[in-house]
């Protein structure tokens, strides 16, 4: 039984912890009056409405979607994933009723928090230990990751595109280096297979991947935005933008893992219910916003949180009659995670399949990107580790090859855009093709005989 299902199964069978009491009438009665009090301040309506309603049809098309995917044999995912395309792209049939969904601010920031609260839920799977056993291997399969496909999307950019300059190569390429660990961990999840050496080094691999492809973001940016200046770029920056990505990994683990006892410690003295998990989300928050402060993605902060807590530090509050953190976080990353994945289907636009040039370009780039990322199984070692999943498991784009693309669109190089519409459309095919293959085929490689 996956993690997911045994925190359900566990919290329907476990009774009342000492020291909670059942729903009594008072309780009912102070949530009457809360309503009562609030209830007029929403009663226009404002901006809250549309909110109410784009999440009602996105946790319906989420379920729908996912329970059939799940009787189709495959992951809860790629039902959401689909869901969310399908009914992203009923305005090519001329209803735009839902259009609404793509710009409500309060989904899109349902969605992001949605990947952080799940990035966090994979590492608290994981133990410093466990990863430590498969750094050398994580770090070889993300190396691999990044510089193969790099090369062969520059090399496909030239092919395919030889009237633009060598900028726009360095970006095509750029755009294959990234990893969405996102999708690789709920896919993960999803198959029972969270805790398996493969799923360590996948986890690690893209955290380092996402770390790496981010350097090369701001360092081919800084190269592009130089040339538009008309000076050379200047390699200080780039090596800062280094410095901070490896300082701040190696800075979060060390200091979190002083610091977490003795917060939790702390923590456990203090009276009312719902202290462990507002703690542990506190923490998680904390580090996710460290991250984007030293301009790193906010998932290699979560995840980084995750891996730091471990089952030690929070033993004195299950000692006083609290469930274990993995079953308080399954509920809060059962209603955020299904709103990141269908939003994220739900902002790929078809209408991008009707350009013909485009369409070899995306074919092209797929081909590589899925190629280029096989590479990376040379980079795996350890005995009983199967290299297929991990190879696998790395091949997502998913959201972060979309920032990379909105990125591109903002670059230029003496007034001339870096990405022009054609290329970007190819970019997004790419990604959303890499993005909804991933789960059958990590499905049915955990399935195949080794």
């Amino acid at each position: 039984m996956n993690p997911a299902a045994r925190a359900e199964a566990t919290s329907v069978a476990r009774p009342v912890p000492a020291g909670r009491s059942p729903l009594r009438f008072s309780h009912l009665f102070g949530a009457l009056a809360v309503c009562a009090i609030v209830g007029p301040a929403f009663a226009g309506g404002g901006d809250l409405q549309p909110t109410l309603l784009a999440l009602t049809v996105i946790l319906v098309v989420a379920k729908l979607c996912g329970s059939l995917a799940i009787r189709l044999g495959q992951p809860a995912v790629l039902g959401e994933l689909a869901g969310g395309l399908l009914v992203g792209n009923l305005k090519l049939l001329g209803w735009h009723g839902l259009d609404f969904i793509e710009h409500d601010v309060v989904v899109g920031a349902l969605a992001e928090l949605g990947v952080i609260v799940l990035l966090f839920q994979v590492g608290l799977e994981s133990t410093l230990g466990q990863m430590a056993k498969v750094g050398l291997s994580a770090l070889a399969v993300a190396c691999i990751g990044v510089v193969v496909p790099f090369a062969l999307g520059w090399g496909v950019s030239a092919l395919l595109q030889p009237e633009h300059s060598w900028y726009v190569h360095l970006f095509v390429g750029a755009t294959l280096t990234a990893t969405s660990v996102g999708i690789t961990a709920r896919v993960l999840a999803d198959v029972g297979q969270s805790q398996s050496p493969e799923a360590r080094i996948i986890l690690g691999a893209a955290v380092i991947d996402d770390v790496l492809g981010l350097v090369i973001l701001a360092a081919v940016s800084a190269i592009i935005g130089a040339a538009d200046r008309g000076v050379a770029a200047e390699p200080g920056p780039i090596l800062w933008i280094v410095a901070k990505a490896v300082g701040f990994l190696f800075g979060a683990i060390a200091i979190g893992s002083w610091a977490a006892p003795r917060l939790f410690w702390t923590a456990a003295r203090l009276s009312g219910g719902g202290v462990l998990l507002a703690v542990s989300l506190a923490f998680c928050f904390l580090l996710a916003w460290a991250a984007g402060a030293v301009g790193l993605a906010p998932i290699v902060g979560a995840f980084a949180a995750g891996l730091i807590l471990e089952a030690a530090h929070f033993r004195s509050f299950v000692d006083q009659g609290e469930y274990e953190l993995e079953q308080l976080i399954h509920p809060v990353s059962s209603f955020l995670a299904p709103v990141f994945f269908v939003v994220m289907g739900f902002r790929v636009d078809l209408s991008h399949f009707a350009n013909v040039s485009a369409l070899w370009l995306a074919a092209a780039l797929t081909g590589v990107a899925i190629l280029g990322k096989q590479a990376s199984a040379l980079g795996v070692f350890g005995p009983g580790v199967r290299r297929l999943p991990v190879s696998i498991g790395m091949i997502p784009r998913g959201e972060v090859g979309l920032i990379f693309a909105n990125i591109g669109l903002g670059l230029h190089v003496a007034g001339e855009p870096i990405i022009e519409p054609a290329t970007f459309t190819a970019i997004v095919i790419m990604v959303m093709c890499t993005t909804l293959v991933t789960p059958p085929l990590l499905t049915w490689a955990f399935k195949r005989p080794s």
